[in-house]
Order: structure tokens, then sequence, then C-alpha cells
């Protein structure tokens, strides 16, 4: 029977001379997995009635129990599996080939066996390989649906059960154990966990299904076994390869191998977690980790860790875009280097760096011509060559932010509009020297310019704000704070029909019909900053509630203005959620309370030293009305002193410290 179904055991003793001269191979069954001669199988035939009633007196008198839908007789106790002493009996009953024969193959198969002999085997696969189970964590029942017999067999087949494999249970690793499954259909866990008793096991015997705990998988470095045979023999049989109803490994009469090997596997996850570092994540998952760092911690800090976070923090997308603001240790030398290591620089941030001249700008420029956003606020020291250096490496420039910067002239923003045609954003607010011709010709040269803003420029006058609108089609953020532009210049900006923001804080001479000109043709205005300007009044600001339709937000910060505004503002607008009427002395609790009851879309009301405003009113105002922010003196400082709590700070602390 052992050469029968194993492989090649018609040629065994051909091959014995052989064998002495090379390595003794493995005998494997067809199943990949130990000889068959080891498999036990439960079925319904006389071979297991006769042994169950020999089991009667070793399980309490309680015989076999007995399924009603494939017909399989399984001994057991009261939904309990028959324990590891019961499967040495049954494995010593039928050790020889003969028994074996006639234990596993009908009285029908064992004539036919007798006959034919290995034509036996193309027959059995099919019968004797059960389906995958299903696993759950230790301690949780596990459904195993039992295998349905075949039609038009004459005999059935249930699980095996190999005895080789009992006797020591392989070994796993845990992170190779299957952690989820279905529960059972019913509902075993509910029903007082695994325990059960007669009851739950003749609900079992009518749905088909077993409960079963987990058992240890073999591990990768075991015999060669497939998966198929894996999947089948051992998980399908719990931990003994007997009990269709095992104990938890916490009972008092749970498997002692269920027991060890649990343990077993707790200590060796413990272990593997101790090994754990780090540096075992992908390179990938480390680089999104180390992204959220700033360039001083990881050049002062993560590279400091080890060679292999330091060949991390080398890497180039973190080089891409480069922000060393406010650091004062950088100097020409370090953008030199930057520039000659790292020549894929598409963004870099300066500002506030007064160790950083010309020179070091102009190196970076020449040494990587994709640049494409240069910030640099406040550098005093640097002039005219610097960006002019930019403007001719650097074509692809879209962003160029260097307000306050004293020594910056036309003849940049000339080389600008002669070389960067891409350019879209431009920030030079506080560059005093910068006159009309250098506005002029920066208009001309980027005619795809969407955001410019200027403030306190003393030498742009309405000459640039016509340019700008003639040539910058694209334009949607206009600011011109404090420079000497009046309404002339300002009427140009109506051709501009994507204008999204506008800021005309503090202009001298601005009336109110050139306002309301632009809000009536600029119909895609959604913000709309009018601080600082006296001549602005009520009868302005009801226009602009009537006509902006996509108007959110509006900023009247000491404006001539009284409760009439705030009043119109809730009464004919339907989409200003922000209104900002601080340092108006006119407007009173009338005007707050009016507003705040008719808007429906006001998020925020600015209040701040409207002195004719009760802080009672206020108060009331903010139970009353939750979802808007009021703003004031008082209110301002709850709401910090609430996120200073929020965060951790106590007065205690503060006065220690």
């Amino acid at each position: 029977m052992g050469h029968l179904l194993s492989k090649n055991g018609y040629r065994l003793k051909k091959r014995t001379r052989k064998l002495h001269h090379r390595k003794k191979k493995k005998r494997n069954c067809f199943l990949q997995g130990p000889c068959m001669l080891c498999f036990i199988v439960h079925s319904n035939s006389s071979g297991l009635d006769d042994d169950s009633n020999h089991l009667e007196t070793g399980v309490n008198g309680s015989g076999c129990r007995h399924n009603s839908v494939t017909g399989i007789s399984v001994p057991g106790v009261g939904g309990v599996g028959i324990g590891a002493a019961a499967a040495s009996k049954l494995a010593e009953r039928f050790a020889s080939p003969e028994d074996c024969s006639k234990f596993l193959l009908s009285p029908r198969e064992l004539a036919i066996w007798e006959g034919q002999g290995r034509s036996l085997l193309s027959a059995v696969p099919a019968k004797l390989i059960p389906p995958p189970a299903l696993f759950r964590t230790a301690g949780v029942s596990v459904t195993v649906p039992i295998p349905v017999p075949v039609p038009g067999s004459t005999s059935d087949y249930a699980e095996m059960v190999c005895k080789r494999k009992c006797s020591e249970v392989q070994r796993c690793t845990p992170c190779k154990q299957p952690r989820c499954a279905f529960a059972a259909p019913d509902g075993g866990l509910e029903n007082g966990g695994v325990g059960g008793g007669g009851g739950e096991a003749s609900s079992n015997s009518e749905t088909g299904h077993c409960h079963l705990p987990l058992c240890p998988l073999p591990s990768s470095s075991s015999s060669s076994s497939s998966s198929s045979s894996s999947s089948s023999s051992l998980p399908a049989d719990g931990c003994c390869g007997l009990g269709l109803h095992a104990d938890l490994p916490h009972s008092s009469d749970s498997s002692p191998c269920c027991l060890h090997h649990y343990d077993d596997c707790q200590a060796r996850g413990s272990d593997a977690a101790d090994h754990l570092s780090i540096n075992h994540l992908p390179s990938s998952i480390l680089l999104k980790v180390l992204s959220h760092l700033t360039v001083k911690e990881r050049c002062l800090c993560a590279s400091l860790v080890c060679k292999y976070w330091r060949d991390l923090c080398l890497d180039f997308q973190f080089w891409k875009q480069i922000d060393l603001s406010g650091l004062q240790q950088v100097n020409d030398d370090l953008l030199v280097k930057i520039a000659s290591r790292r020549q894929n620089v598409t963004e870099i941030n300066i500002s506030d760096c007064r160790g950083v001249h010309d020179h070091g700008v102009s190196a970076l420029a020449s040494h990587c011509p994709g640049l494409q956003k240069y910030t640099a606020y406040r550098c005093k020291q640097l002039g005219d060559m610097s960006l002019s250096a930019l403007a001719t490496h650097c074509p692809l420039l879209v962003k160029v932010h260097v307000g306050n910067q004293d020594k910056l002239t036309d003849e940049a923003l000339k080389k600008l509009g002669e070389h960067c045609s891409e350019l879209k954003d431009i920030h030079l607010g506080q560059c005093y020297s910068i006159t009309d011709e250098g506005m002029v010709a920066l208009a001309r040269g980027c005619p795809k310019l969407q955001r410019l803003y200027l403030q306190e420029n003393k030498l742009v006058t309405d000459r640039s704000v016509r340019a700008v609108a003639e040539h910058c089609p694209e334009l949607q953020f206009v600011g011109f704070m404090g420079c000497p532009v009046t309404s002339q210049g300002v009427i140009h900006l109506t051709a501009l029909r994507n204008l999204n923001v506008l800021d005309l804080r503090h202009i001298s001479e601005l009336n109110n019909e050139t306002v309301m000109e632009v809000v009536r043709k600029c119909r895609n205005l959604s913000s709309l900053n009018l601080c600082l300007n006296w001549s602005i009044n009520d009868r302005c600001v009801e226009i602009i509630a009537k006509e902006g339709r996509s108007l959110k937000e509006l900023y009247l910060v000491s404006c001539k203005i009284t409760d009439h505004a705030l009043i119109a503002i809730g009464q004919y607008s339907s989409t200003i959620e922000t209104v900002d009427a601080g340092w108006c002395k006119d407007i009173t609790d009338q005007g707050a309370t009016q507003i705040a009851q008719s808007s429906k879309s006001l998020r925020y009301l600015g209040l701040m030293r409207c002195d004719k405003v009760n802080e009672e009113t206020v108060e009331r105002l903010v139970v009353q009305y939750p979802h808007i922010v009021f703003s004031t003196v008082m209110q301002d400082c709850k709401r910090t002193l609430e996120r200073a709590y929020q965060m951790g700070w106590s007065p205690n602390t503060s006065n220690t410290s």
C-alpha cells in the first residue's frame, strides 16, 4: 500500500543501488505531503464504528455524533473533540497497510484496488482534498465546512489526520498566521463562546459546520508539502487532528499542543518586535516621513542619525523646494554648494537671510535653469544684479516675490519683462525705487500675469495701472495699497473680467462712483478691501451689496459708514460672509443686531474699537447667533485664552517659567 500511494513506487527497487551514490531524496505522496498511510479517515464504514465502540469507555460513555447532512460519524463528547490519547489509539489500531486499506476504502473500492492496483490513484485526490478552512485568532472558534460527498460514490471521505504531523506540530512565525474569519452562522460567540453543549452540537449538525480553535500553520522551512495539503489536513482538523469542537487555550481541558505553540508564537512575536527597526521600512515611506521635517531639522538632526538616513536626507526630492527663510547662517558659499550639487531646484526661499548677497543668488541662477519660484522678502542687501541674473538664466520663472528690497530699480523689471514671459505672480511691495517705466516694461513682457501686488510704491501712478489693465488681461489679484493712484487709474481695472481680489487700501483719491463701477463690471469679484478710505459712505456700500453677486469678503475698516451700511448688507446681499467694520465710530448696537438678524450668509463681523457697540449686546449676539464670529477686544481675548487652555497653558506654569 505504501508503494502504491507514493510517487514512483514501482521503480523503488530499481533505484535502490543509485541512491547510494547520490543524496537520498525524500519520497512524498501525490498530495505533496506525508505518506498516505499516516492519514486516518473518519467515515461511516464499519471500521470506524468498531473503533468508536472501543472509545466509548474513554469518553464518559458518549458515542459518535452523526451529521445529518454528510453522513459522517465523529466520536465526541458534548461538542468537544477527542483528545491526543484517543488519536494515539486510533493510530496504533490502523498501523498496518492491510488495516489502512480496509479502513480507507469501502468494500467495493477495496475489490477494485485488489483487481487494478494503482488505477485507484486517479479517483483519490478529488475525494481526499477538502476545501480550505477558515481561521480566526487564537482563542476564538472557527467555522469549517465539512466536505459534501461526491455524487455517485459509495462512501464518504471526511477530514484526514496525519499522525506524523500531529505527534509534533510544526512551529510557525506569528506573522504568517491568518487573523480573520467569518463568524459562526449560529452565533457561537453569543451563545457562550466555544464551550458549547448538546444543543450547540445539534445546531452544528443541521448546518453542516463545526467550530475549531486556531491551529499553527506549518512554517516555510518544513517539509515540501504544498499549499493544498497544508490547508486541508492541519487546519481542518484542529490542533490534535481529531476534535471538531476543541476548547480554548485557557481551558483546563485544552490540548497541550495548542498551549505550547500558542505560547511559543507569542514569545516569537515579542522577540521579533524587539528586533524591529524603523530602517526596515521601505525607503519610500522613510522619505515621506522625512518630508515633514524642515531643512534645518533634516540637515542638523535627521542626517546625523546614521549613514542611511544621511543618504535619505540628500535625496533629490528634498532639494527641489528649498526653504532657507530666517536662517542667518546661510551665506553665498552655501548657495553655491547647493547650486553645484543640486541642479534640479525649482523653488527657493531666502527671506530674511542677511548673509546672502547678489553673488550667491547669481551662482544659484546660473546652475539652476529650471528655477520657477523665487522668494526673498526683506533682503535689503540684494539689488538688480541678483534679479537680473535670475531673469536671464531662469526663463521659466512663474513667481517672484521680492518685497521690501530698497535697491531694486526698473532695470531688474525690464529684464523680467524681456526674458520671463511665463511670469504669473509678482510681489514688489515697498520697493521704493520702482517707477512707472519698469512697471510698463513688466506688463508688456508678461501677458500671463495673474497676481500683482504693490504696497507703498510711491513712484507708481495711474500710468502703471493703465498698462497693467491693458496688457495683462488674465489678472486675478491686484493690490495697490498706499500707492499714489487715483480713480482715473482704478477705473481701467473694469476691463479685467477675471478679477477676483482687489486691494484698494489707503487710496487717497478714490471716489464712490469708481468703486461702484468696478463692482458692476467685475462680476467675478469675491474680495474687496476698501480700508482707510474716508470717502466710502453708506450709499457706496449699499450699491456694493446689491451689485456684488459673487462678493464674499468686504473690508471697511475706518471708513465713513454708519448702521445703514450694515443694515443694507444684511438686507441686499446673500453671498457676503465676512464684514469688517472696525474703527467705524458711528456703528451702534442697532447696526450690529440688524445685520446679524437679517443676513443668512454672514459668518464674521468685525467690530473692533466700535465704541458705540456695548459689550453686553455682543455677548447676547454671541449666544443667539453661534455661527457668527464677533470680533471685539473682549471676544478676541476670550478666544485667545481658550486656545491657550486647549494647548495646555495654565497661569501657574507661566508664572513659574
